[in-house]
């Protein structure tokens, strides 16, 4: 009887031990599968905000070799204009900015792979880019720059470019404007390499922003070169992303983070500090 009764209450222990168990395992696994449903459905829904901010990061492409856009200081941090504007985006967004930096060329097909979220390396807007990205409103604007040798006086105007030879990453802007007006335009990788083959006299001229030349100089005050000409027309710089339903959140979230950004005055102070001007505002050509 004793027996039979010891029996009886072993197995009692040991079903409601396992019931306990079952239980605590069904707790735990709801928990995680709740987690990985959650991500799985930012995944499903093809939006690239929800996916950005359940992920808790942007991922930001850059070159890292432009000042004072994007560069390393003496101690090999990446900063600049565009590091701390893409920062203060993704503050607003509440989430981390997370950079890759890469050459000019291979930064746009980031995009279109979605490798990168969004490029933030002072993309001018053209019509022929705006075909293919999503462009945010403008947060910078440019006045391109004909920079020439010092003892050059070929170049006095844009058209006297035609027939000249400029260097300039092909896929660039300036790239574009030199061939608009006849000037042949070797590749390059990046800004040092520019000023090197017009600095040792292997091309006429390169064309880049003012605002490049100024901070150029300011780190070789003894370089031989000077601007030429401006051109007359400024550029819009813009952030731009995959276009396409899945990144419409994501552009209305940027677009509002920038208005802010420049109503409270943190882009006019970014651009003084980086700048020396206020290229925030068009105004400030």
């Amino acid at each position: 009887m004793k027996k039979k009764m010891a029996a009886v209450f072993l197995a009692g222990i040991l079903t409601s031990s396992f019931l306990l168990t079952g239980c605590g395992n069904s707790t735990a696994d709801n928990s995680s599968a709740s987690s990985s449903s959650s991500a799985s459905s930012a995944s499903a829904s093809g939006d690239l905000l929800e996916q950005i901010q359940s992920k808790g990061e942007i991922v930001v492409a850059m070159e890292g070799t432009w000042a004072p856009w994007t560069y390393h200081d003496e101690d090999d941090n990446l900063v600049g204009y565009d590091v701390e504007v893409a920062q203060q985006i993704a503050e607003k967004l509440g989430v981390k900015a997370t950079f890759v930096e890469g050459e000019w060329d291979g930064l746009l097909a980031g995009i279109d792979s979605g490798r990168y979220d969004i490029m933030v390396n002072g993309v001018d807007i053209t019509e022929e880019r705006a075909e293919k990205y999503s462009f945010s409103d403008p947060y910078a604007y440019n006045r391109t720059a004909v920079i020439v040798n010092s003892a050059n006086d070929e170049i006095q105007s844009m058209e006297d470019l035609d027939g000249k030879s400029t260097a300039n990453t092909i896929s660039s802007t300036y790239a574009e404007v030199a061939e608009k007006y006849g000037a042949t335009v070797t590749g390059v990788d990046d800004l040092e390499q520019t000023f090197e083959l017009l600095l040792s006299g292997r091309i006429d001229a390169t064309l880049n922003a003012e605002v490049t030349y100024y901070d150029y100089m300011k780190a070789h005050p003894d370089a031989e070169i000077k601007i030429a000409c401006l051109d007359p027309e400024s550029t819009k710089v813009g952030i731009p992303m995959k276009k396409g339903d899945e990144t419409k959140t994501l552009l209305e979230a940027v677009n509002k983070a920038l208005g802010e950004l420049a109503e409270d005055g943190t882009l006019t102070e970014l651009s003084e500090k980086y700048f020396g001007t206020d290229i925030s505002k068009e105004a400030a050509e």
